[in-house]
């Protein structure tokens, strides 16, 4: 058997991989420190509140809000715990089903949403959205969507 030769990346391909790479994760950091610095929250924590305050009731199950923050099971768990000892969120049995265990958006957690979320937004305009063009952001979420497919395993 013989080794096939990898389908490296050219120069333009390198360049925007490597400029999504360091500015994702350099805009990641600048708004969880943001958070962190105005609010006493990580971004993790933002973005779970965000997503309990989406769903009917405040409240998802664990695998799902594991999937819609792009997580492991593992350490959403982790996560929620931390959020449940300081008041954020709390875990309820699922009614339905005995096994299924929901995250719950406590009072606490609404008003934790609700001061910090202009902190985050201004953050993600100042640093990302209000840089691009309204064709850019057209653009970068059809690109996103499309990659978010494909690693969910959902493509074609």
């Amino acid at each position: 058997m013989t080794e096939q030769e990898p389908r490296w990346l050219d120069a333009a391909e390198m360049k925007a991989w490597r400029n999504y790479a360091i500015g994702a994760a350099m805009l990641a950091d600048r708004l969880h420190r943001e958070l962190q610095d105005n609010h006493d929250i990580s971004l993790a924590d933002y973005q779970v509140l965000v997503r309990l305050s989406e769903h009917r009731g405040l409240r998802m199950r664990m695998s799902q809000l594991a999937e819609e923050v792009a997580s492991s099971k593992s350490r959403v768990s982790h996560q929620v715990a931390r959020m449940e000892r300081v008041g954020l969120v709390r875990r309820r049995e699922c009614p339905e089903d005995g096994r299924g265990v929901f995250a719950e958006l406590t009072d606490k957690g609404m008003e934790t949403l609700r001061t910090s979320a202009p902190t985050h937004v201004e953050g993600v305009r100042e640093h990302m959205v209000d840089l691009l063009t309204r064709s850019e952001q057209e653009v970068l979420a059809r690109v996103f969507d499309r990659v978010i497919t494909h690693l969910r395993g959902r493509d074609g």
